[in-house]
């Protein structure tokens, strides 16, 4: 009985045949079809290559702190273990953090752990380390392309347990298991390892986007051309397709005015008798292409929550909708950085202290990733508040709080020196203030001043002391 309570019964009821996912209703947008699908919308569309361009350097911008999960030696230790395994790759921080933001074009995004040995410096740049502690650390995380994907290995259990790939450019099948492969996607259905694009609801419009595009084009290039009439000589009869000499004939007249274009050799030579009009078109359309695309455009940006990119550009909005579409802009983008902390602090560092082995025992628990904001604080929001909360008592200025105005408004880091300047500056001001009963004068004898009577009660001396900020 107890044997049956922990053995799983039921399965997740992904649609997968062998390694392949069906979950996309749009036979477009499956497998390697979809991949190429998004990988045109994301190169080949001005909106949506401004967005994604956006994000990437908002992000790039961010700031990545590694924090101890206790206060110990060995805490510290390991934190500064993973800045310098960090520091340590042959791809730099940033660039790493740039393939792994591909998961939001494709919605996943798959790299493998590649570790080395930390001998110091070394020719082979994939065994070159800074240090010489004899660690291991990592080599680099490099993208398994998505257009690489074979397949997805799974087990009798619905469990993910390794990625294959056909690579170029031998195109051999290779198999990477689970636990090598660092996986990033941007949400999680049915335990679909291949995520969802951030693009997918932009599908629809970015699809007829492109076709209205197309059609405009052909339509101003026939504008300035005109429309081509090549007329037979009086007496021919091109359709006559009995006479074996008239369809050749009529297939070359076919091919002079669909090839007819304005460029630098534009230009005809007609047989005598054959007569070549360019006919225009007269008036206005019905329907203003350019309303239509950019309603589109606009469809398109909210689908990831960045049609602020737009105010300004369609001659409508303020500066308080910018702002507020622009906030919320950055808490879309600061969930994406959570999916990379998460993905880092669930499998890449625990794995990274335990190869190490007896190195890190003792620690508290692993060390964790952790992000900075991608948005620049309002400082004069920041100080009215800190105003506010202090004047009021909920706040106590100390060392902590000037520390985080100091880096909120890209002021200098706070020096050591200054801490014995700002004790002595107290101290000037507190002895202006009116004295303490029972401090500033003798509360026996009221005409005998404090400095008078201070050997005589050595408490309150320590505690004047102390208040005016000098060490005892």
């Amino acid at each position: 009985m107890a044997n049956n309570s922990l053995k799983e019964i039921g399965r997740i009821g992904q649609k997968r045949y062998g390694g392949f996912f069906y979950e996309e209703f749009l036979k477009e947008l499956q497998g390697r079809k979809g991949i190429s699908v998004y990988k045109e919308m994301s190169e080949n569309d001005d909106v949506i290559g401004a967005i994604l361009y956006a994000i990437e350097m908002l992000i790039r911008q961010a700031s990545w702190s590694v924090q101890p999960a206790g206060t110990t030696a060995k805490d510290q230790e390991a934190v500064d273990f993973v800045y310098s395994c960090m520091d340590d790759m042959q791809e730099t921080w940033t660039d790493t953090i740039s393939e792994i933001l591909s998961f939001l074009t494709f919605g996943w995004s798959a790299h493998e752990l590649v570790y080395k040995r930390r001998n110091g410096k070394n020719r082979d740049q994939r065994l070159n380390s800074k240090y010489d502690d004899g660690l291991i650390g990592w080599m680099k995380l490099p993208i398994r392309s998505q257009e690489t994907l074979w397949e997805w290995r799974y087990d009798d259990s619905d469990n993910l347990i390794g990625m294959a790939q056909m690579p170029p450019p031998d195109f051999g099948i290779i198999d990477i298991p689970i636990d090598r492969l660092l996986l990033f996607k941007t949400k999680s259905r049915k335990g679909n390892p291949e995520g969802r694009s951030i693009l997918r609801n932009a599908y629809r419009s970015w699809y007829f986007k492109r076709r209205i595009q197309e059609i405009e084009g052909i339509g101003v290039e026939r504008d300035l051309a005109g429309f081509p009439v090549l007329t037979a000589p009086e007496g021919m009869n091109i359709w006559d397709e009995d006479d074996p000499d008239m369809a050749p004939i009529r297939a070359a007249a076919d091919k002079i005015v669909q090839n007819i274009r304005r460029d630098s050799l534009e230009g005809l030579c007609k047989p005598n008798g054959w007569t070549l009009e360019l006919l225009s078109t007269g008036g206005r359309r019905q329907f203003d292409t350019n309303a239509i695309i950019e309603r589109y455009d606009t469809r398109i940006a909210m689908t990831v929550l960045a049609d602020f990119v737009l105010l300004g550009h369609q001659q409508v909005g303020s500066f308080a909708l910018s702002s507020d579409k622009t906030k919320l802009f950055s808490m879309a983008i600061g969930a994406y950085l959570d999916i990379i902390c998460e993905a880092f602090n669930s499998k890449a560092i625990p794995a990274l202290i335990d190869l190490n082995g007896d190195r890190f025992n003792g620690i508290t628990d692993y060390p964790t990733l952790e992000h900075g904001d991608v948005e620049e604080t309002d400082t004069e929001k920041l100080a009215a508040f800190i105003k506010d909360m202090t004047g009021v008592g909920i706040i106590i200025p100390d060392d902590g709080i000037e520390d985080y105005v100091r880096e909120a408004g890209g002021l200098p880091e706070r020096l050591e020196d200054n801490d014995s300047k700002r004790n002595h500056n107290d101290a000037q001001q507190q002895t202006q203030q009116p004295p303490k009963a029972g401090t500033g004068t003798n509360a026996v004898n009221p005409d005998k001043t404090a400095e008078e009577g201070e050997d005589d009660d050595p408490a309150v001396v320590e505690e004047a002391k102390r208040r005016l900020g000098r060490h005892v």
